[in-house]
């Protein structure tokens, strides 16, 4: 494995990634930048690259939190510091990674010596390392929601605060914040992509030419990666040159009246929330034209600034695609311009300072088109029940449910469903340490070690305390699930009206699923067979998009459905053993296919009911007479039945928050 970088001036198009990044290097204070964008498609090597470019830093000699010797952090843990000659180190590259504790990031205080030996050990987290450098999130989506508060914040204040177990320790952490993520995995909740300065949408290049460019770059770099960098390695030092440049011309960079004016109206324009968009289009636009070598901001720098700063934030729900209607940013900064453009050359800045876009690589300007599902999903023909497009019925206006619950405690990631051990909540017992002590259960532990002291010799009011003393808290919070849902788009679902209702239940709790932080999955039954139309996946846009092209048509093969979330549900158990299930059964319970459809049904529903699954059946069945089908499978299921009528009067949450599995009985709606 190579230690040679990947050389930034290497990289073919993606000209809006590559100046989201280099505007945060010249100007730490835009605030970041999140780069969304499917697999493969460099987000990481450009990140990586982006390293190399970095200025070398003065540190204090000895100190582990990079403090700079011509002005040293007078709080620093390590200090106070003498006045001393500093020790030049490149910028680190602090990588984070998806499974990462809070305690890893903010560092960690020793428990047992701190008892034991009366010695406050503190050890410095990777926000301590990657002060005055870059730290970079991958998959920063699939972090836990209370780690992602804790890194944004540390990266608006510039400072890391760690309060626990009596000690209090503050330092300093100004960095580069990257987030990378791929949308189709989930997407970040609305209040966390505000707090990111900006963000870039890429997608691989469709141009074959540049695709081939992309490919024989990247074997010339396996091959021999010194050799390759050299190649790039006067660009490179060029680029670097020109971001420390930037730096030392951004305080001379006026923001004149008219751009503050354009860009407040812009913001106000777009009905983004609060005043952070304004603050960081403001900053965005300086970095700029710092960046272009110019001491005034133009029209064109806040068009950009626009573009990569304010996408994210006018989302109002998850199933809004982040985007701006250029058209409107177009008038909004005509009418408040002071005059003919400013910029005499025309075009916007790009990475390179020119002011031509790149061809067909560059990511889009604000759309989202690269995550959206193209296209309606493929589906098997011999579940079709013939050649003829099945009719699609759009989805009602989601509403929004009360809460499901899973019975019992999970150990499941950190979520907010169901009840579960969890980093966070409320503890509730204590026991042994599991591995390393990291939530010392105090009074526990003095418990544990009060009748020993006299056998061990306590002749003083220093209490002994031996390893097997220490006991941790059990915390008690909540976590998320995999909500799987089962949907009937056979013929006796068919009516428009119908099937909207149920899309518009169905659609509903898809979105309290992302509210809860939940992975979704979406099994479909019509004509001959079922099958898997989203994998489970934590990304409800998609789920949104599928349950949106969902056709209607055919026979109803119940126990095809109930049989592929069996199977289903056993997949997802050996990938992911700690996430409990959540079944949500669509249908109005009729099974169609000979006289053996309802008893297969019955005991496809048996063997779910067998291993334990948490169920819930919605009831589609609508008029005057009703069969009650729904209910009998909802007792096969060892589960709830619900209306669509009570789902949104009262919310299926409630029966599942009630429901307990028994063997002999079916709890129903209060």
């Amino acid at each position: 494995m190579t230690d040679v970088r990947y050389p930034f001036t290497a990289i073919v198009g993606m000209a809006d990634l590559r100046l989201g990044l280099l505007l945060n290097a010249v100007s730490p204070a835009v605030g970041g930048v999140l780069v969304r964008g499917e697999k493969g498609t460099a987000k990481s090597t450009m990140v990586r690259a982006l390293a190399g470019l970095l200025p070398s830093i003065d540190t204090v000699p000895g100190c582990r939190f990079s403090c700079d010797p011509a002005s040293p952090d007078q709080g620093c843990p390590d200090g106070p510091h003498a006045s001393v000659a500093g020790h030049e180190r490149p910028a680190y590259l602090v990588e984070l990674p998806v499974g990462v504790s809070e305690d890893r990031i903010v560092g960690s205080l020793d428990l047992e010596r701190a008892l034991a030996e009366g010695v406050k050990a503190y050890e410095p987290g990777l926000l301590a390392k990657a002060h005055r450098g870059v730290l970079y999130i991958d998959e920063v989506n699939l972090l836990q929601d209370h780690v992602v508060d804790l890194l944004l914040d540390a990266a608006a204040m510039g400072r890391s605060y760690v309060e626990r177990e009596g000690v209090s320790v503050r330092h300093a952490a100004r960095f580069l914040l990257v987030g990378t993520m791929n949308p189709e995995e989930g997407e970040l909740r609305p209040q966390l992509l505000d707090r990111f300065g900006l963000t870039v949408e890429i997608a691989a290049t469709r141009e074959p030419d540049e695709r081939a460019e992309v490919v024989r770059r990247r074997l010339a770099y396996d091959a021999d990666p010194d050799g390759f960098a050299a190649r790039f390695a006067a660009e490179e030092r060029e680029l670097a040159e020109r971001i420390t440049a930037a730096r030392e011309l951004l305080p001379s960079v006026e923001l004149t009246d008219v751009a503050l004016r354009q860009i407040t109206a812009v913001c106000a324009a777009f009905e983004v929330d609060g005043l952070r968009a304004d603050i960081v289009m403001a900053r965005t636009a300086v970095a700029l034209a710092a960046w272009e070598g110019r001491t005034e901001v133009n029209e064109q720098d806040v068009r950009k600034a626009a573009q990569l700063a304010l996408p994210h934030r006018r989302r109002r729900n998850p199933f809004d695609a982040p985007g701006l209607d250029e058209e409107q940013l177009d008038r909004t900064l005509d009418e408040h311009s002071d005059g003919p453009d400013d910029d005499p050359e025309g075009g916007g800045p790009d990475g390179d300072g020119g002011g031509s876009p790149e061809p067909q690589g560059d990511a889009p300007d604000g759309s989202a088109t690269a995550e959206e599902p193209a296209g309606e999903p493929e589906l098997p023909s011999q579940a079709q029940g013939g050649g003829t497009k099945a009719p699609v019925a759009s989805a009602g206006e989601p509403y929004r449910t009360r809460l499901f619950k899973v019975p019992g405690t999970g150990k499941g990631a950190q979520g907010r469903r169901s009840p579960a051990e969890t980093d966070g909540g409320h503890t509730i017992r204590a026991r042994r340490p599991q591995g390393q002590l990291s939530r010392l259960h105090l009074s526990a532990t003095l418990q544990a070690a009060a009748p020993h002291q006299a056998a061990r010799g306590r002749d003083s009011r220093a209490l002994v305390l031996r390893k097997d003393d220490f006991r941790e808290q059990v915390r008690q919070g909540r976590e998320s699930n995999l909500v799987l849902f089962v949907v009937d788009a056979s013929g006796s679902m068919a009516a428009r009206q119908r099937m909207a209702a149920v899309k518009g239940a169905v659609l509903s709790l898809l979105m309290d699923a992302y509210q809860r932080r939940d992975k979704i999955g979406m099994i479909t039954f019509r004509g001959s067979g079922a099958e898997l139309a989203l994998p489970p996946t934590s990304s409800v846009e998609v789920g949104a998009a599928r349950l949106e092209q969902l056709p209607t048509g055919g026979r109803t093969p119940l126990a095809a459905g109930l049989l592929r979330a069996h199977e289903t549900l056993r997949v997802e158990r050996m990938r992911d053993p700690h996430r409990r299930p959540l079944l949500v059964v669509v249908t109005d319970g009729r099974a169609t296919g000979g006289k053996d459809a309802l008893p297969q049904a019955g005991r496809a529903a048996g063997l779910l009911a067998a291993q334990g699954v948490a169920s819930v059946v919605l009831d589609c069945e609508s008029g005057h007479v009703r069969l009650g089908l729904a209910h009998t499978l909802a007792a096969q299921l060892n589960a709830s039945a619900v209306t669509l009528d009570d789902l949104r009067a009262e919310g299926v949450a409630a029966l599942v928050h009630a429901h307990r599995p028994t063997s002999s009985s079916m709890r129903k709606a209060a």
